[in-house]
This record gives structure tokens, C-alpha cells and sequence, in this order.
């Protein structure tokens, strides 16, 4: 499995706009994409910031996905949320994942 972890912030007072954005990227998802798991998460000390978790099977399918022409459509709308509630780009760490536990 690979993960990617993504820290953003939110411009002030956007903090109730994230549901909308956590929507918008819900909707653009289809099957097959080797998405395993997504995870959108606020700082109990900083509301404004955010990371976000998001799991596949392995780095080739999230490249894929990454590129696929079918979401790139939706994801014009995606970046247009992004830009108006964030604080700036957001930052991008690939992990591999060691170990994965659910419960």
C-alpha cells in the first residue's frame, strides 16, 4: 500500500466550508481506482489546520487515478474550492505504508 498525506490551511472563517470540499471530492470518485481509504481531519488546537489521509493499493493506481482524464473535469471545480478556502497551496508527503490496522 501508499498513502499521501496533504496539510493545507484554511483562510479565516473558511473553516465551515471543508464539508463542501470533502463533497465535491467524494462525487469525482469511481470504482477501480486502487482508493482504499480517505480521511479528511481539522486540528482540535488550530482549526485551521487540515490534513488529509488518503490510502491506495499502491502508488502506480494513485498515479493512475491521479491522471485519469475522467476526473479531471470535476477536478477543475475541486481546485476553484481549494483556492478560495485555503491559505495557500497545500503540501504533499508520499508514504509508504508499513503497516495498516482496522478495526
Amino acid at each position: 500500500m501508499w498513502a499521501q498525506l496533504i496539510t493545507t490551511r484554511l483562510k479565516a472563517g473558511r473553516e465551515d466550508d471543508l464539508p463542501g470540499l470533502v463533497e465535491q471530492l467524494r462525487a469525482l470518485e469511481q470504482p477501480g481506482t486502487g482508493l482504499v481509504r480517505s480521511t479528511a481531519m481539522r486540528d482540535q488546537n488550530d482549526p485551521s489546520r487540515v490534513y488529509m489521509m488518503v490510502v491506495f493499493e499502491s502508488e502506480e493506481k494513485a498515479r493512475e487515478r491521479e491522471n485519469d482524464p475522467r476526473r479531471q473535469e470535476g477536478m477543475q471545480a475541486v481546485r476553484a474550492t481549494m483556492a478560495d478556502i485555503f491559505d495557500g497551496a497545500p503540501e504533499f508527503v508520499d508514504l509508504t505504508v508499513v503497516d495498516d490496522m482496522s478495526f
